[in-house]
């Protein structure tokens, strides 16, 4: 079996939606299933090099909602494969597909990955009406002919049914989802533990909460720096690490920011890391945190999960229940008060307590978030669902 994957970029800075694409691809890869991408990224660009998988970039130039670039690609690479995931919505890899699949016959299943939650609506009304002129044109019935819609959990489909008038008739469906597996063998994790070491000397054997995602407002990470500014007098051997890209040139206001509340020395902003050296510092963490006004699933929170740390999250994280139930961590409201009680009340607990919530964490990613019970999962949607004269 071959599956095509439709998304705008493979490019792990791009965040969740590129990881997670990459991670399942691996899976199926285990599982007998082949996968070639289709993207929006530049030809010849570094990131490129380094993909393990067949991929035909088609370039940023075309990024017109139809993009002829994309449906010319689809419609060559369609004849070859069984099935289609399209990762994503609002934009012109997700939208310009929409008329070779269906003209090559060939299924395809969608993860909106939480672009359809009414938060945006909320944020960007403008935005919204803009959005909702797409949603009839061409992006909703992309979900409409879908064989399967699928989402990340049970409250991320039922938001979704409040963000758009019209094509609401798609089979929407909860599936496994994942993030992957950051625990490694341990020359591994050595390497990795020096190389954070190195880039973060100033840490020595400090404890750390650690942020590590898009520096971006929907991570409230402003709402982070105050909260921290508010536990830190009481903690004076606890740092903040900020760890991510820094996508809209916001970092320099919240150093600014961290400043002005005179705990700049106890924030850190290391950039992006990736590999041995990201399992390193999610692994070294006292907790992880993630107090966004809006995440769909939030891989970085299973990651944490994956080396027994607990999370800290805001509520608008759709998979809070789950780990509210599980003992993983704790949730909040997406308030810096809010998210200064959390972090209060994790730092009150016992050290029993807080050991017994990190084998919680690892448990609650083994049996709700692992890559192989997700990749076994869109496996079973895909065979069921691809073109009858291709099955084998």
């Amino acid at each position: 079996m071959k599956v095509l994957h439709l998304l705008q970029s493979i490019d792990s800075r791009e965040g969740g939606v590129a990881n997670y694409a990459q991670t399942i691809a691996h899976e199926l890869r285990q599982q007998g299933i082949d996968s070639v991408f289709v993207t929006l990224d530049t030809p010849g660009a570094a990131h490129l090099a380094e993909f393990p998988f067949e991929t035909y970039a088609c370039g940023p130039a075309g990024r017109a909602p139809l993009a002829p670039a994309i449906g010319a690609a689809v419609a060559q690479l369609a004849p070859g494969c069984d099935a289609a995931v399209v990762h994503g919505l609002w934009n012109p890899a997700a939208i310009g597909g929409y008329g070779a699949l269906q003209a090559a016959g060939l299924p395809w299943v969608l993860f909106p990955h939480g672009m359809l939650d009414p938060y945006f609506r909320r944020i960007k009304p403008v935005k919204h009406v803009i959005k909702q002129g797409y949603w009839w044109l061409w992006q909703g019935r992309m979900l409409t002919g879908a064989a399967r819609v699928l989402f990340t959990c049970e409250e991320e489909m039922n938001l979704a049914k409040r963000a758009f008038v019209g094509h609401q008739g798609y089979h929407g469906q909860p599936v496994a989802f994942c993030a992957g597996d950051l625990r490694l063998p341990e020359a591994e994790m050595a390497q990795g533990r020096a190389a954070w070491q190195a880039r973060l000397p100033q840490l020595k054997a400090r404890d750390y909460f650690l942020f590590l995602s898009r520096i971006h407002p929907k991570k409230a990470c402003d709402d982070l720096i105050r909260a921290f500014a508010k536990v830190a007098p009481a903690q004076p051997a606890l740092d903040l690490v900020i760890a991510g890209p820094d996508q809209v040139g916001w970092q320099a206001e919240l150093q600014a920011l961290a400043q002005d509340l005179g705990i700049a020395a106890r924030v850190h902003w290391p950039g992006m890391i990736e590999g041995a050296e990201k399992s390193a510092a999610f692994a070294g963490a006292l907790a992880f945190t993630l107090p966004s006004h809006q995440e769909n699933f939030g891989i970085v929170v299973a990651e944490a999960l994956s080396v027994d740390v607990p999370v800290l999250i805001s509520k608008q994280v759709n998979i809070w229940r789950e780990i509210d139930r599980d003992g993983a961590g704790i949730a909040c409201n997406d308030t810096v008060e809010d998210s200064t009680a959390m972090l209060e009340r994790f730092l009150a607990l016992p050290a029993a307590e807080q050991g017994a919530m990190r084998i919680s964490a690892r448990r609650c990613y083994e049996t709700r978030f692992s890559v192989a019970g997700a990749g076994a999962a869109l496996a079973d949607v895909l065979s069921q669902i691809q073109a009858p004269d291709r099955t084998p």
